[in-house]
């Protein structure tokens, strides 16, 4: 006696989302209920296998061959089916989430159905056990932003147009500190996001990492700038918990004009 498997998938089309719905057919002889320690084993793995966070329900239903009265058959297709609850229930799956255990009596073949009729009958002497499973959680995936938002997702990077710098300097301009003052309310509205503060550079020859910073005559341009925009914040009154800063130099070009590679950016850390 074989135990066969089933995967269906039924994709329903709200907030992309997936119902998931998979079904496990466990196979009996004929006139017979009962399942032997291998059949035991498979149909416990069946249940077990799956993310039991999200197993919302189980069915199982019982049906029987074409042979033989149909009473008899209904009755044979509910033993069927309790035999493989009581299975599971000894197996240690919880009786709660097993919402159906139905006999569904015979399954009847097509008058004009003649070739390979012993093994259509086998397919139909089987108790189905399904799984309902919940959707799987919405994935978000990180984006890239001209403002703080609302909602914001681990990895998403804010772009401020205005928060550039001169060339070979860290000092803030009054457009970026204007842009800061505008992005400092929202942070204090916004109170549970954290966030990477990343400084970059310009111009420097694809060996050179790093840019020289006119002001300390030292090559920590990116760094400097990141910093700069860390120091503005916290005299904004952003906790200096919720910021980190570090410099990226050349190694993240926009690629739009070197003049948008001598930016800070932010990147969220938590949300």
């Amino acid at each position: 006696m074989k135990v066969f498997f089933l995967l269906l998938s039924v994709f329903a089309c709200g907030l992309c989302s997936a119902q998931e719905e998979i079904v496990q057919s466990v196979y009996f002889d004929t006139n017979k209920f009962q399942i032997d320690e291998l059949q035991s084993k498979e149909v416990v793995d069946f249940i077990k296998s799956n993310d039991s966070t999200r197993i919302e329900s189980i069915q199982i239903y019982g049906y029987t061959d074409d042979l033989g009265k149909e009473e008899y058959n209904f009755k044979l297709s509910t033993n069927r089916a309790n035999t493989v609850k009581e299975t599971l229930i000894s197996n240690g799956i919880t009786n709660k989430i097993i919402v159906t255990i139905e006999g569904k009596g015979r399954i009847l073949i097509e008058d004009d159905v003649l070739e390979n009729l012993p093994e259509k009958r086998s397919k139909n002497r089987r108790v189905d056990v399904v799984l309902n499973l919940k959707p799987l959680p919405k994935i978000v995936l990180p984006g890239f932003y001209t403002t703080i938002q609302k909602n914001h997702v681990v990895g998403d990077h804010i772009y401020l147009e205005n928060l550039l710098f001169e060339t070979g300097s860290s000092v803030l301009t009054l457009a970026a500190k204007t842009e800061l003052d505008k992005l400092s309310k929202l942070l204090l509205r916004y109170k549970n996001l954290q966030f990477e503060i990343q400084g970059h550079v310009c111009c420097t020859p694809t060996f050179q990492k790093e840019a020289i910073d006119r002001l300390t005559r030292k090559r920590n341009l990116s760094t400097n700038r990141a910093e700069a925009v860390y120091k503005y914040l916290v005299f904004k009154k952003i906790p200096k918990t919720r910021m980190t800063f570090k410099g990226y130099g050349n190694t993240v070009p926009l690629k739009k004009g070197a003049e948008y590679d001598r930016r800070v950016e932010l990147v969220i850390t938590k949300n």
